[in-house]
């Protein structure tokens, strides 16, 4: 019972998600720390942060604790979960104990908004060096990050039309945030009191 009052009052102190999803100039005033962990993650592994959001608005609309419903067994018994997909990411235990050997560290958490964007950025970057794939093509990056890099090269996606539809949602959403962008980020570069003059680069 302690350990289910602890899980529920993590939840309760996460983030709650934006009121308006489809604009990321609201989204980063809602919550601007969210801006300086995608940066970072930009300048680490590649990753845009329009694309880095369009994404954890698809896996999880900005859910810190969402996980997979539970299948129901005779169509009302709770039981197992599909998947271990959980987090903004939405990344699932294997490839997240991969990506904290790896890049990350033993307390990243995947309800944390500073470990999902990384996580993206590192993931992404991967499917880039094993795949080809352009940073800049947000709609294949996710049919990598959904399938795996292995059944992207398969083609797993191909027949798959739900998958292909959300891809195409990532890519019309990256665009968007991106052309949006430009309206905010010098003010949430520029936003701290000692960031002024040379030691702010609103570019």
């Amino acid at each position: 019972m302690a350990i289910g009052l602890l899980g529920s009052g993590c939840a309760m102190m996460a983030p709650s998600p934006p009121q308006d999803q489809t604009n990321i100039c609201k989204i980063f005033h809602e919550q601007p720390s969210w801006y300086d962990y995608a940066r970072a993650a930009e300048e680490a592994w590649g990753t845009p942060i329009a694309t880095q959001m369009a994404f954890i608005q698809q896996e999880s609309s900005f859910r810190s604790h969402v996980r997979p419903p539970r299948n129901r067994i005779l169509g009302f018994i709770p039981g197992s979960r599909p998947s271990s997909a959980r987090g903004y990411s939405q990344a699932m235990d294997p490839v997240w104990g991969e990506y904290r050997e790896d890049a990350g560290s033993t307390l990243a958490r995947r309800s944390h908004m500073k470990h999902a964007t990384d996580f993206i950025g590192w993931y992404n970057r991967r499917t880039h060096d094993q795949l080809g794939i352009s940073l800049q093509n947000p709609e294949h990056l996710y049919l990598a990050y959904h399938e795996g890099q292995g059944g992207y090269r398969r083609g797993t996606y191909q027949n798959k039309p739900q998958v292909l539809r959300a891809a195409n949602q990532v890519s019309s959403r990256a665009a968007r945030y991106q052309a949006q962008l430009p309206a905010c980020e010098a003010e949430l570069r520029c936003r701290r009191f000692y960031q002024f003059g040379p030691f702010c680069s609103a570019g």
